[in-house]
């Protein structure tokens, strides 16, 4: 017995059929794999994105607590400077008071020496000193010989003026001929060496105040 001979519409048929099945599952497979690329793509995209934001949200602290610290730093110093400018006036108005009072001082002759050092920078040998109203009424007439002894320059004249001067304390020096002034009244010399003592003490404070920063 013979097989029957295959229809040739069937068998053409039948491979038609296979070949678009070949064809349809290459490009479902074509597009699976381009629909996974596309997929792997987009999550690398946002990872990227994600890891840029995270960086910049970084600096962005970073920047803000750079800002913040110095900041403080700033504010720190300007503490500690109005600290020490209100310890300085306190110890400049408390200088000034003593003085004024003649406390801890002998001011005889702290006024004898005022008016000497002020004699002996000046050129010329005739000389007035100007006393306050206080001082030369209490001190006057056996200050100009002082003077003279501790200046000890031949030729020396130093009188007190009649006229007083309008100072609290110190002497004002003048030559004869009224060329010259030198003002060493209390004021006027503790305004003249208040910047050094100011900057000593100001190192001082400072020295003192990282000192006990350390300890603490």
């Amino acid at each position: 017995m013979t097989a029957a001979n295959p229809d040739p519409q069937n068998v053409l048929r039948m491979e038609i059929i296979a070949d678009a099945k070949r064809h349809a599952d290459r490009a479902l497979g074509h597009a699976q794999r381009q629909s996974e690329e596309l997929r792997n793509k987009g999550r690398a995209q946002v990872e990227q994105e994600t890891r840029d934001r995270l960086e910049a949200a970084r600096r962005q602290a970073d920047s803000r607590r750079e800002l913040i610290l110095a900041g403080v730093a700033i504010e720190a110093a300007r503490r500690r400077s109005a600290r020490i400018e209100s310890t300085l006036g306190g110890v400049l108005d408390e200088a000034r008071q003593r003085l004024l009072a003649h406390q801890g001082f002998d001011y005889r002759d702290a006024l004898a020496r005022l008016a000497a050092e002020a004699v002996s920078r000046m050129a010329g040998t005739n000389f007035v000193l100007q006393l306050s109203e206080a001082d030369r009424a209490a001190l006057g007439d056996g200050l100009a010989e002082g003077v003279r002894r501790r200046v000890g320059l031949e030729g020396l004249q130093v009188t007190v003026a009649a006229e007083a001067a309008k100072i609290d304390g110190g002497v004002i020096v003048r030559d004869a001929e009224g060329r010259q002034v030198w003002d060493n009244s209390l004021r006027a010399r503790l305004d003249r060496f208040w910047p050094i003592l100011r900057r000593e003490i100001g190192v001082r404070t400072s020295l003192a105040g990282r000192s006990a920063e350390k300890e603490s």
